[in-house]
C-alpha cells in the first residue's frame, strides 16, 4: 500500500480521536500488512519505517499536537532512524503499532515505535525527531510539555554513533 494513501487513511481514522490523549501518552493504531507491503510473505524492512511514519500521525492527531504545529507552523523532522527487528511479520498479519514519547531534551524528542502482532513484539523503531519552524529548532518542551524521566540507556550509543 502506497505510504501516502495509508498516511490519509491513518489521519481519518485518528479524527475520530482527536486531541483525547495528553501529548506524553501511549498511542495504539492498527495496521493489515497486505502483499504491496511483502516480498513474498515477510514485510519489507523499509515498510517498518513507512508504518512507524503513519503511527506517528496517528500519534500527533489523537494528542492534539497535529493542530499545535499546523497552527504555528512545526515542522517534525526526523533526524534519524533505527530499526529492530526481533521476529518477522507476515503477509495479512494485523500490527498494533504503540507509540511514545521515550525522550526529550531542549532540542530532540525521541519516539518509540513497538511493533506487535497479537502480544509478540516483532520489531521497535526509535526515532529521534526535531520540531522546527524554518530553520529555527523549536524545542520539544513547547508542544510536549515537561518530560521527566530519564534518558533511555540506548540514546547515548546511538548518539555517539550518529556524531562518528
Amino acid at each position: 500500500m502506497s505510504g501516502l494513501f495509508r498516511n490519509l487513511i491513518t489521519l481519518l481514522l485518528a479524527l475520530r480521536h482527536f486531541n483525547r490523549l495528553p501529548p506524553l501518552a501511549r498511542t495504539s493504531a492498527t495496521f493489515f500488512i497486505t502483499p504491496f507491503d511483502t516480498g513474498i510473505t515477510t514485510l519489507k524492512s523499509d515498510r517498518y519505517l513507512l508504518l512507524a511514519e503513519a503511527a506517528q500521525i496517528d500519534y500527533m492527531v489523537k494528542t492534539g499536537l497535529l493542530k499545535e504545529t499546523l497552527r504555528n507552523r512545526y515542522n517534525f523532522v526526523n533526524a534519524a532512524q533505527m530499526v529492530k527487528f526481533i521476529k518477522p511479520v507476515r503477509l495479512f498479519n494485523r500490527v498494533r503499532v504503540e507509540t511514545q514519547v521515550a525522550y526529550a531534551d531542549d532540542k530532540c524528542a525521541w519516539f518509540c515505535h513497538g511493533f506487535y502482532v497479537g502480544e509478540a513484539k516483532c520489531a521497535e523503531v526509535l526515532v529521534k525527531m526535531k520540531f522546527k519552524r524554518g530553520r529555527v529548532t523549536v524545542a520539544p518542551g513547547v508542544l510536549l510539555g515537561e518530560f521527566v524521566g530519564v534518558q533511555p540507556v540506548w540514546i547515548g550509543p546511538w548518539e555517539a554513533t550518529l556524531t562518528a
